[in-house]
């Protein structure tokens, strides 16, 4: 099953990846905050810089704007700058705190209420002020920043690695994130959109950047306003997708991979070639406020099957795992799972990203479509870990779900249902058929109006709750490259880590429901997890999720009006 954004989420310029920003030198600040407060031990000292003195930005033939990429970073000394931010449940509201660790002691303050709405990042923390060559203000804009960028290290004795997630969770349904950069290390602070670039004519411009006062004194930063020159360039033709080369914000948008999979790689621009940020590996030590990973991931690291596509590691049919001893397509050892062994807790959540659509992406014209997202996520303790194997010539593998003790030896494992090769165009991999299910209910929330039943490549796109015990803050698969394998292979393995979910989004055809003809009125999108209890877990009670739609309009005119989930309200 193919997992991509519908048309309007395609609206993104189509040179959004490949335009070019220069960055070269170091811009002035101004006075700084006290001295004695920011070097308090245990607290962190924050600083905006600009890495340039100038930039160039090329605007190309037929786009509406400029990414504002202007190269401005947040630099944390003295400590790591850490958050946590969750929520109880969708009825209450999201709270943030610091962390402060000064050896052994860790002080918790809870940042003022309403700082934080979501878990995309400090809202209105960078503002900035674009003047033209005439010195009249032409553009004022506000930024959200999320830490979790890594951008590079300020020096050498800096630690080698950042072990804080890699980018903030978009997805309206999440509960609990972690944020943070490592001491020594800078993030990028520019308030780039990706999907809406800036629209300034070619020419000559001065920007002012600063941070918003409310977190200037929140966290002690110095008042400096870096200034920058910024030439925007008019290029005839080409650029690819993307209004500059260069650093990027991390800050991730809800884009997709490659394959169209709807897996939600944006949080991974700008990481290639980064310090410490390659292949997904993370050498050398990690910080001290790490926290402690599990043994089970351990064990699928040390068996070489954690980092799909990277040599042993391979998930594409290449191999046989070997520390499973597969023998004629079927694992040999100790079947079923032993009691007390740690399992995945699958959950759903509720559905959104939902809109009618009238054929799209190869549906039957001339009807109208009910599309939506759809995640299922894994809250642990274990990771799910499913293997296929094939039998010689075989349309579909068997497929065998792994468990692990709580130090991560293998203790057993037990038939999961098939996998099976899907040949369409998007997909050309390997599918899990038993991992979720949809269906549209009547107002009673029992009878069922229409249903659907995909098979899914697992994959972890979503940070639904990096607090869960077990939390991988680095899941590997977290694409479609390598992690589903390929027509020829005999054996693949998918795996939903703790505190992850998959996201697949259902405007592809035959995803979502036909209601044309359907009368107008209140449905239920129900999305289950684990729809044939094929798959052992923790807790089966909250597999399924219900959201709320009203359907109005006429035939060709469908309307969908749809209710909030407590105080989420993500249509």
């Amino acid at each position: 099953m193919t997992r991509q954004h519908h048309r309007k989420g395609l609206q993104r310029a189509a040179f959004a990846a490949g335009a070019a920003l220069t960055v070269v030198a170091v811009a002035g600040a101004a006075p700084g905050a006290d001295a004695a407060t920011a070097s308090t031990p245990g607290k962190p000292q924050l600083k905006l810089i600009a890495a340039s003195k100038s930039v160039i930005l090329d605007r190309y033939e037929g786009s509406s704007g400029v990414y504002l990429d202007l190269g401005t970073y947040v630099t944390v000394d003295n400590a790591p700058l850490e958050l946590k931010v969750t929520r109880k449940s969708y009825k209450d509201p999201v709270v943030a705190q610091q962390i402060l660790r000064n050896g052994t002691k860790t002080t918790t303050t809870t940042l003022p209420a309403g700082t934080v709405k979501d878990f995309s990042g400090l809202p209105g923390f960078l503002e900035v002020s674009i003047k033209n060559a005439a010195g009249a203000e032409v553009r004022k804009t506000q930024g959200t920043f999320c830490p979790n960028n890594a951008s590079g290290r300020l020096r050498p004795d800096a630690p080698a690695t950042s072990h804080y997630p890699e980018s903030c969770s978009t997805n309206p349904f999440t509960l609990g994130s972690v944020w943070g950069v490592e001491k020594g290390w800078a993030s990028n602070s520019s308030t780039v959109d990706y999907d809406n670039p800036v629209d300034l004519a070619p020419g000559e411009y001065t920007a002012k950047v600063s941070v918003a006062k409310k977190y200037r004194d929140l966290f002690g930063i110095p008042n400096d306003q870096p200034t920058i020159k910024v030439t925007v360039r008019q290029e005839s033709s080409g650029g690819g997708e993307g209004g500059g080369v260069g650093l990027r914000s991390s800050t991730p948008s809800g884009g997709h991979d490659a394959h169209g999979g709807g897996h939600d790689m944006a949080g991974m621009e700008g990481m290639e070639g980064m310090p410490g940020m390659a292949g997904g590996h993370h050498y050398g030590p990690r910080g001290a406020d790490a926290p402690t990973p599990s043994a089970l991931a351990h064990a699928l690291e040390a068996r070489g099957l954690a980092h799909p596509g990277d040599g042993a590691g391979r998930t594409d049919g290449s191999r046989i795992a070997s520390a499973l001893k597969a023998a004629a397509g079927r694992p040999t050892g100790r079947a079923g799972a032993p009691a007390g062994v740690p399992k995945p807790d699958l959950r759903s959540l509720p559905a959104w990203d939902i809109a009618v659509t009238d054929g799209e992406d190869g549906d039957a014209p001339g009807k109208d479509y009910l599309a939506f997202s759809a995640n299922v996520w894994n809250a642990g303790p274990a990771p799910l870990v499913v293997d296929g194997f094939r039998k010689p010539g075989a349309e579909r593998m068997d497929s065998y779900q792994y468990f692990y003790d709580a130090k991560g030896k293998q203790v057993g494992y037990a038939p999961a249902g098939t996998m099976e090769w899907d040949p369409r165009i998007g997909h050309e991999h390997w599918h899990f058929t038993d991992f979720a299910s949809y269906r549209l209910l009547a107002a009673d929330q029992h009878e069922i109006v229409k249903s659907g039943k995909e098979a899914f490549c697992l994959a972890n796109t979503d940070a639904i709750d990096q607090t869960v015990k077990n939390a991988n803050w680095h899941p590997n698969n977290t694409d479609l490259s390598t992690a589903c394998g390929e027509q020829n292979s005999i054996s693949v393995r998918e795996v939903l880590d703790v505190g992850s979910g998959d996201t697949y989004t259902q405007y592809r055809p035959g995803q979502s429901f036909d209601i044309t003809g359907l009368p107008n009125g209140t449905y239920y999108i129900q999305v289950i997890a684990n729809p044939a209890n094929r798959l052992q877990e923790s807790d089966t009670k909250n597999n399924v999720s219900l959201r709320k739609v009203v359907l109005g309009g006429t035939q060709g005119a469908r309307t969908v009006k749809v209710p909030p989930v407590d105080l989420v309200d993500a249509p």
